[in-house]
């Protein structure tokens, strides 16, 4: 019987097998069939098959009843999880209000511009100016409380009003009936009718305008990389660079690699080894590790390694600046004048996280071979933390669809895309021709990219050739970055507008540039992200006359969110908070927008952000607190395992001392705003709008309060 039993188990049963598994130490665990079909064959006597069936359907209750016990058991753990879950999150909001740090202290705890790093920039933003953009939207979130309460009194003495305009009745309403509340809010409903809600239509016209123009533009997009995809288009070399004999590239230039850096003590030994290890003839290679640390002890490391690998033959050497101006580009246009780059016909550029894989040159550098035109060779990211938390899964879906649409279409179909500041080469006579690197704007890599497509180069992207680093895990430190692209744009758009309209290029390369690249993607899209669904959603919730179709407010947004998630499969599940969270970051990328567009002082920002040594984000840090002055520099150096044990002890004594969760007033301000208006939609009963702006306002809250991406306890 048992080897029976174990033929039937083991070959194509109909049944699934359940296993249940209760925590109870009284329970068991069992394993539960659907019957065979023995259970189920004629027997020559009835009684025999009457006592077959009266077993299979005892086991079938069995089975019933332990499956009913399984769901009862899983439905419980839902609940008690649901409820830690919520004291956790109740905990977690405590220990934020209890903290009191917001982000107007980050603005003035040491972490705010490093005007002395920039050199000659305008003066810091006054805390009156930066405050006025959150003074905005209090007004807006007072007034939408104001406006509930009245709408609360009017639903209850049942006015309820829903496709009839209000003023139609309370007009025609007896003037005895009228009490000092009937009154008051017939006039305010007139001054809704006349006054505010034609302005309120208008704009909320203009913004749906924008908002299709933008999605026609992704959808465009998207198809454009669905061609790429169903021809298999790919960037080709001009002439074959293999060596029959040897298998491997016969073409091996001479090859500048560059890694700038400040203050990168997670990064510095992995950055320099990668690059140390690039598979390429060394003679026809040199290393410049550009170190811009004001650091004494980091300096000391970074040369230490620098003369670790120079110890292993790398050709590899150590710069450091003695005047610190201009950021990241101060620092490349500082090395590109030394003697010996005329030597030398490329520049590899790799930030201090990024590490390329050995074969990075040579998969690269042939793209240049024969083809005089050819200015930029740029690889994609790939991100090793990409699924370390939530903020970083929607990071890595934001930024998939960059690469493999936006840079590999443009790259494809116009020759032209923005240069990414780290993992590209660059013909150094590109370079020159376009007038080198400039520090008017904290994007230096943009400003570069459009100074060299005005004359005449043209851009590859090899979205087949990835360089790894690592996406920011706080929220804090995205929310700087994501402030700092898109201030910058704005302030290279208003210096090279007169450029752009002045060059020789054909009238289609300008209408892209001035229109698609700049004024669509970079200041329409924030434009209308925070003002349609921010703003006018809210407004229109107390202002009814004034209408949001309902496929403004949901179909088009999740089709977008839907074509924005495609170059990340895996992301799918993630869709909706990707669409929640993208109309949050449009708080920072407004208020980023702005202050670029009107040169104020926070455009000019470039602040620390936080590295955890896997690899790193890719930005160049500002100022960060000095170490004692026993290592400055003409001291000797100490013993570097010394040095390097107390480096790490005062690190660890300074990030106990700052790290912190935050509370971002501006979200939190939102947040509430929508969900006062998702108050007043559930009085109206607008189905997809109250649930728009309830979740929507849930996700301004967890934002708000910081509860998205690194926990710091």
């Amino acid at each position: 019987m048992a080897s029976m039993f174990h033929w039937w188990a083991k070959k194509g049963h109909k049944g699934t097998p359940v296993v249940v598994k209760m925590e109870s130490p009284n329970w068991a665990l069992v394993e539960l069939e659907s019957p065979s079909d023995e259970d189920f064959l004629l027997s020559s006597s009835s009684s025999s098959y009457v006592s077959r069936l009266e077993k299979g359907r005892n086991k079938n209750v069995r089975q019933l009843t332990w499956i009913l016990l399984l769901k009862a058991h899983r439905a419980a753990g839902c609940l008690t999880s649901l409820a830690f879950a919520a004291l956790g999150l109740a905990s977690a909001i405590r220990r934020r209000v209890a903290s009191g740090r917001t982000d107007h202290d980050d603005d003035y705890d040491g972490h705010g511009p490093a005007d002395d790093y920039l050199g000659a920039t305008p003066e810091a933003e006054s805390p009156a100016l930066k405050s006025r953009f959150y003074s905005c939207i209090k007004a807006f979130l007072c007034l939408s409380l104001v406006l509930l309460g009245f709408e609360v009194a009017a639903y209850f003495k049942g006015w309820h009003f829903r496709g009839t305009p209000q003023w139609q009745y309370l007009l025609t309403a007896p003037l005895g009936m009228k009490d000092a509340f009937n009154s008051l809010y017939s006039k305010w409903v007139m001054i809704r009718v006349e006054y505010l809600a034609p302005p309120l239509q208008f704009l909320a016209n203009v913004c749906i305008l924008l908002f299709l123009i933008q999605s026609l533009d992704r959808l465009v997009l998207c198809l454009g990389c669905f061609w790429i995809r169903l021809k298999k288009i790919k960037p080709s070399v001009k002439s074959d660079v293999s060596d029959p004999e040897s298998g491997q590239s016969g073409y091996f230039p001479m090859v500048l690699v560059q890694i700038p850096m400040c203050n990168e003590k997670e990064v510095y030994q992995q950055s320099i080894a990668a690059v140390c290890n690039l598979d390429w003839p060394k003679p026809n290679l040199l290393i410049q590790v550009l170190d811009d640390s004001d650091d004494p002890t980091t300096q000391l490391l970074i040369k230490e390694e620098v003369r670790k690998w120079q110890q292993e033959g790398s050709s590899i050497i150590y710069r450091h600046r003695v005047i610190r101006e201009g950021y990241k580009a101060g620092n490349l246009k500082s090395a590109m004048n030394c003697s010996y780059v005329k030597d030398y016909e490329f520049v590899a550029i790799f930030d201090a996280d990024f590490q390329p894989n050995p074969d990075f040159l040579k998969r690269t550098i042939p793209y240049f071979k024969d083809n005089e035109e050819v200015g930029l060779v740029q690889a994609r990211w790939s991100f090793v933390n990409k699924d370390e938390n939530l903020l970083t899964r929607l990071q890595n879906i934001n930024l998939a669809f960059h690469f493999e649409v936006e840079q590999q279409v443009n790259g494809i179909f116009i020759n032209f895309f923005g240069f990414n500041g780290t993992a590209g080469v660059w013909r150094i006579k590109a370079l020159e021709d376009s007038g080198g690197w400039l520090e008017r704007t904290t994007v230096e890599d943009m400003d570069i990219a459009v100074r060299a497509h005005l004359h005449g180069w043209k851009f590859v992207f090899l979205n087949d050739v990835e360089c790894q680093c690592e996406l920011p895990e706080s929220y804090e430190a995205y929310r700087k970055q994501q402030h700092r692209w898109h201030s910058g744009p704005m302030q290279l758009f208003r210096l090279c507008l007169p450029a752009i309209i002045r060059s020789k290029i054909s009238a289609w390369k300008k209408f892209n540039l001035i229109f698609l690249f700049f004024l669509l993607r970079k200041l329409i899209l924030p434009f209308y992200s925070f003002t349609l669904f921010c703003i006018i959603l809210p407004m229109t919730m107390f202002v009814p006359e004034a209408e949001l179709p309902a496929w403004v407010v949901c179909y088009i947004p999740a089709t977008m969110s839907f074509l924005n998630i495609l170059p990340a499969p895996k992301s799918f599940p993630f869709i909706v908070p990707y669409l929640l969270f993208e109309n949050t970051m449009s708080v920072t990328k407004f208020n980023a927008m702005i202050s670029g567009l009107f040169q104020l002082g926070s455009a000019y920002e470039w602040v620390v952000t936080k590295k955890s040594g896997r690899s790193s984000e890719g930005d160049l840090a500002g100022l960060v607190e000095k170490v004692p002055d026993k290592y400055q520099r003409g001291v000797s150096v100490p013993d570097l395992m010394e040095m390097k044990e107390e480096t790490r002890q005062q690190e660890e004594k300074t990030s106990r001392k700052k790290q912190h969760n935050r509370i971002y007033r501006k979200e939190l301000s939102l947040a509430f705003l929508l969900l006062t208006a998702s108050a007043r939609s559930l009085l109206s009963a607008q189905g997809i709008h109250f649930y728009f702006l309830l979740f929507q306002g849930i996700s301004f809250l967890l934002v708000g309060l910081d509860l998205i991406g690194e926990q710091v306890e």
